[in-house]
């Protein structure tokens, strides 16, 4: 039976996080019910120093989070990225992807923002908690997931049953709910980890996100806003080696800083640690399929790339717009959240789509990581003759922004 307490929703989400919430917060905005079940507890994920992590929102996942009446809580923290810069060991042959100002007015678009993951969830968490439409379960253990002919529910360690017409897994890269339903999924290991700090620094960063090709693997800057003493902010994701990760980690501030002022050549003049170093390892994933019966899968549950291009969570952005879409629609002509019809649409609009940029993100990383001379000069050649193509650089810019292909009503803006 249905716990009185937890009626039957349109959506029962499993993982809370960035991809989870905003989910529900979307699905909100279109009429649509949901639980939303998370082990973590909040004020864990949102304490200082929890997660250093830091992530770029690309334009189209921007418009999202206007839709979704997140922007004004966000705005006053995110950080544009006005430029990016690719470079091959900071080598000649550098790309510099820069907008074009619009149309008759000097103001040129963005390629994006960036924000640190800590202030998306306190944005996300405050939304849903006012949200009726919305029953959060933090700090929940579920027991037992059920799918069947008529509706999906989930049972938690304390009893509560809750039940919904659609289950979403949404849990990240080792989401349990794709593990129960027993989808197949292609995976590798990187044999990489990637090594996250804040840094400050003498000079500005002028909004340009800086991704350097070792290979050993890319070194991204990418630009924070200024802190309250005015000191330049950017956020280091450093990949390196898995056998190297260890010592690296271990080496003292002064020593870890002279190895990352090395590979910044000088860019932003002297450097200094702004916080704690984490790292996280990295591979890649990606499922055969990304619905079952009365299951969807979003985010990280359904794919896990490189972070090199860092679209990984404006990739779990997409599919929340277009699952949102898909159900919105069908709602409208009398069909249920999870009816196979609705699925198999966001199965076609999504799985492509998604299998493309994770072979592009696996492609980079694999042809950055060929070591030598020769690589390196044929990948500065074609650096340099993308840089004279404004055709193919705006290609690129758009990708990047995630103003390609088919887009969800959500994040066309």
């Amino acid at each position: 039976m249905t716990d009185k307490a937890n009626p039957r929703r349109d959506l029962l989400i499993l993982g809370g996080g960035l991809v989870g919430m905003t989910l529900a917060l979307a699905a909100a905005k279109k009429g649509l019910s949901s639980h939303v079940v998370d082990r973590a507890d909040p004020a864990d994920l949102t304490a200082e120093g929890f997660d250093g992590r830091a992530s770029a929102i690309s334009t189209a996942s921007w418009n999202l989070f206007t839709n979704i009446g997140l922007a004004d809580a966000l705005e006053p923290h995110g950080c544009p990225i006005e430029s990016i810069a690719v470079s091959d060991a900071m080598r000649p042959g550098r790309i510099d992807f820069v907008p074009e100002p619009h149309e008759g007015t000097p103001q040129k678009d963005t390629l994006g923002r960036m924000f640190a993951n800590r202030t998306l969830r306190l944005a996300l968490f405050e939304a849903a908690r006012d949200e009726p439409l919305i029953a959060w379960h933090p700090r929940a253990e579920i027991v037992e997931r059920l799918r069947g002919e008529h509706q999906v529910s989930a049972t938690l360690a304390e009893g509560q049953v809750l039940e919904a017409a659609l289950m979403v897994g949404a849990e990240g890269r080792g989401s349990p709910t794709r593990e129960d339903a027993a989808i197949p999924i292609a995976k590798w290991d990187y044999s990489h980890r990637a090594i996250i700090s804040g840094l400050t620094h003498e000079r500005a960063h002028e909004g340009v996100a800086w991704e350097i090709f070792y290979p050993t693997g890319p070194f991204a800057l990418l630009p924070l806003l200024d802190d309250a003493e005015g000191r330049h902010r950017s956020a280091l994701v450093w990949t390196v080696d898995e056998k190297d990760a260890a010592g690296t980690l271990k080496l003292s501030d002064r020593a870890f800083l002279a190895e990352v002022e090395k590979r910044m050549h000088g860019v932003f003049g002297k450097v200094e640690l702004n916080g704690p170093r984490s790292s996280y390892p990295l591979g890649f994933h990606h499922t055969a399929r990304i619905v079952g019966q009365r299951l969807a899968l979003v985010g990280d549950a359904a794919h896990g790339i490189h972070p090199i291009a860092g679209q990984g969570l404006n990739l779990g952005l997409r599919d929340v717009g277009a699952l949102v879409e898909v159900i919105a629609e069908g709602a409208r002509i009398g069909l249920e959240p999870g009816d196979a019809q609705l699925l198999a649409r966001y199965e076609k609009w999504r799985g492509l789509d998604a299998f493309m940029v994770a072979l592009a993100t696996d492609g980079l990383t694999r042809l950055f990581g060929i070591p030598g001379k020769a690589p390196s000069m044929v990948r500065r050649l074609g650096m340099a003759g993308v840089q004279r193509m404004p055709a193919l650089k705006r290609w690129f810019m758009d990708e990047a922004r995630g103003m390609s292909g088919d887009l969800p009503e959500l994040l066309r803006g």
